[in-house]
């Protein structure tokens, strides 16, 4: 591709964490053009231009394809609250499925290629890490909702690349990710609980950006894990965190998911490997112990 042909990327789900940390890769960049959408009247960030634009409204997002024409579609909008998404099924649904439906179908007629952001939550947490080509078997209704915004997309006939991810942190103005809340939460000197048989491999954001922006580059299609390199519990992810920052770890208690009581049931033994995105992506994610370092010289934690 000539890098002299300003390339056109339109990136829905703006507000949120990874949106922002997107719009503030490519913003930067002399031959990339950026549009950004959410659901909100009014933007968190500058720099870019922005469209108020609800995935759940099919011609509005018809209306704003056709008229940005954008080369990729970068997808990071969806209905998140894994707990909400039991009680307000209707919701997840028209946000993780159709909106996605929607976004593909203007897709193709503009043959854009959509970049869509998925979970770990589309497997059961049996039998984790999970390669790609692992069987999908998700256990809440958000997993549901993702999985069959998968599928939606490979029946699409749309030129499309799907990001699995797990556990996102790093820096975001809409709201504290993971690492700020213990953070926040500790030196406030607060007991926070967490759970010890959850696994996963966090993935910093800006991680994640790169990989998308490597699918840009190379063009590629397909399915993708992107996570971080250590595989450990939420709890041991979290004493990490207090060692980096001199955290008091005694208000830190250890719990047993069960214990929560939370609505929605979540995948236990989990975690994505990427050796496929580090072959053809030439992914290579930050240790946790790099990322805080980030985290810390830009936020000045």
């Amino acid at each position: 591709m000539n890098e002299l042909v300003k390339k056109r990327i339109l990136i829905t789900g703006a507000n949120g964490m990874l949106g922002q940390r997107a719009i503030d890769f490519y913003k930067g960049i002399e031959n990339v053009q950026v549009l950004a959408t959410s659901v909100e009247e009014n933007p968190v960030f500058s720099g870019v231009d922005y469209i108020s634009c609800d995935l759940a409204k099919r011609e509005k997002i018809k209306k704003v394809v056709s008229y940005f024409c954008p080369d990729f579609i970068i997808n990071t909008a969806a209905f998140t609250n894994v707990d909400l998404c039991e009680t307000e099924r209707e919701t997840a649904w028209k946000i993780n499925v159709k909106g996605v439906e929607y976004l593909a179908e203007a897709a193709r007629i503009i043959d854009a290629h959509l970049i869509h952001i998925s979970s770990d939550y589309i497997f059961d947490g049996a039998e984790g890490p999970y390669p790609e080509n692992a069987k999908p078997n998700p256990i809440g209704y958000y997993g549901r909702t993702k999985l069959a915004s998968e599928n939606a997309l490979k029946i699409s006939g749309t030129i499309n690349t799907i990001l699995r991810t797990n556990v996102l942190y790093g820096i975001a103005d809409s709201r504290p990710d993971f690492v700020r809340w213990v953070i926040k939460s500790v030196r406030e000197g607060k007991q926070i609980n967490i759970v010890t048989d959850q696994v996963n491999n966090p993935t910093f954001i800006d991680d994640l950006v790169q990989a998308i922006n490597q699918v840009i580059e190379f063009r590629k299609q397909g399915i993708y894990n992107i996570g971080g390199r250590e595989f450990l519990s939420r709890f041991e992810f979290t004493r990490i965190i207090a060692d980096f920052f001199t955290l008091d770890k005694k208000l830190i208690k250890p719990i047993l998911t069960e214990e929560l009581n939370q609505p929605a049931k979540r995948p236990l033994k989990s975690g994505l490997l990427t050796l496929k995105a580090e072959t053809e992506l030439g992914y290579k994610p930050h240790t946790i112990g790099e990322a805080l370092a980030l985290m810390k010289r830009e936020l000045k934690l």
